[in-house]
């Protein structure tokens, strides 16, 4: 089965995470995706390491793992940009593209007349995404904008980590960068509605993709809690803003979450864990326990200390009271539930043989993702990627003589 966006060609100039992701996401749904990189050095992300990938005889690859996450199902060309025999190489393969995705700074690509207003000249029914830290307006919008700073500015780092009068607390990054990551998901949802404009009109356009945006934009019940409530949430660790008990908990032998999503599976917990104290009107709904949880947490903390995780998550699972352990990745892919779903798999690789990946985490029942293609080394289609172009062999020979192409 072909995958739902095949025939469908992208155009990808993006480096490190948030424009990356998007082509990936889009090369899984069947998309032919075209990844073009800077001579000699590529992607930033390519010597963001350790960790990288083993040969088959145990070396290092130069293949850092942070570039293996995010360019699966691509060919790689490698262009150097600010040469006018590659710029027109670029416009080109824009001509032939449905889509292209770039996170240059605002204005980065006109000077190469790369812009989308130079390239929709060319394709008017180009798709045309930029992805950057504040968008293409505004009093930022000539900053750079990185992850870390996005995560602080656009207010998750006040809602992430412990309360300052708790032990470690203080503001957090969450351990992936999600703010890239999310930008990079909103980026498809984006270029998959302008196609379908682009269906029933036959025009491109162009779209302003903004990591601040998409930050503030996620925040979604905790900006509601702030902007219908009146006060910031604040940080609460691992404790729910608007649900009790409904965080991590220490039992007998390490943590365990318990998530108590409503009135009747709080009345089952009470009732498994036999503390006469919880059954206190005040914590009969769940309004009470959030008004009420500097009373309560302390009484579930004690009764959650009396047993093992395995021994809570038995009679919790019992009882249909939503919990689970904590793992770490070797937890997660041993995990049969991870393993029967599949989210691991190996491709075939030119230098190590194969190279782990984890799967898009889309099924559907008519179409298959696809698969096909590892990330690519280095400019490793730069040659076949041109021939497609047209461009002849002594062509070829020349550009790469000249460090046009690699």
């Amino acid at each position: 089965m072909a995958g739902p966006l095949a025939n469908l060609k992208v155009l990808d100039l993006s480096r490190v995470l948030a424009g990356p992701w998007a082509g990936q996401l889009l090369a899984d749904l069947g998309a032919e995706v075209i990844k073009v990189e800077r001579p000699g050095t590529g992607d930033d992300t390519r010597g963001w390491g350790p960790p990288y990938l083993k040969d088959r005889n145990g070396g290092n690859t130069g293949e850092a793992a942070y570039f293996l996450s995010a360019n699966r199902g691509k060919r790689s060309i490698a262009i150097d940009i600010s040469t006018a025999a590659g710029q027109d190489i670029v416009r080109d393969l824009a001509a032939r593209s449905d889509v292209l995705i770039e996170n240059y700074k605002v204005g980065g690509l006109s000077r190469y007349g790369l812009d989308y207003a130079s390239l929709s000249a060319v394709n008017p029914a180009l798709i045309y995404c930029s992805i950057t830290g504040f968008g293409q307006t505004g009093p930022y919008k000539d900053r750079a904008g990185y992850d870390f700073m996005i995560q602080a500015m656009g207010g998750l780092m006040s809602l992430t980590g412990e309360a300052d009068d708790h032990p470690g607390g203080g503001p957090m990054k969450t351990g992936v960068a999600i703010a890239d990551l999310t930008a990079g998901m909103y980026a498809v949802i984006a270029i998959q509605a302008a196609l379908l404009h682009r269906e029933r009109t036959g025009r491109g356009q162009y779209i302003d993709m903004a990591l601040l945006d998409v930050q503030v934009g996620w925040l979604a019940n905790q900006n509601m809690n702030y902007l219908a409530g009146g006060a910031a949430p604040g940080r609460r660790g691992n404790a729910h803003p608007n649900i009790v008990p409904y965080q991590a908990f220490e039992t007998a032998d390490g943590h365990i979450v318990l998530a108590v999503g409503n009135d009747r599976q709080f009345a089952r917990f009470v009732a498994l864990a036999g503390e006469d104290a919880l059954t206190d009107s005040r914590f009969g709904t769940n309004e009470g326990r959030v008004r009420h949880r500097e009373l309560l947490v302390p009484l579930v903390t004690e009764v959650m200390r009396r047993q093992t995780t395995q021994a809570w998550i038995a009679d919790l699972e019992a009882e249909r009271i939503p919990c689970g352990p904590i793992n770490g990745l070797a937890e997660v892919f041993a995990d049969p539930q991870i393993q029967a779903r599949g989210l691991k798999f190996e491709l075939p690789h030119p230098l190590a043989g194969t190279v782990p990946q984890v799967k898009t985490p889309i099924e559907f029942s008519e179409t298959a993702l696809d698969y096909a293609r590892p990330p690519p080394l280095l400019g490793e289609h730069t040659d076949e990627i041109l021939e497609e172009l047209g461009l002849s062999s002594d062509r070829i020979a020349a550009l790469r003589s000249d460090d046009v192409v690699d």
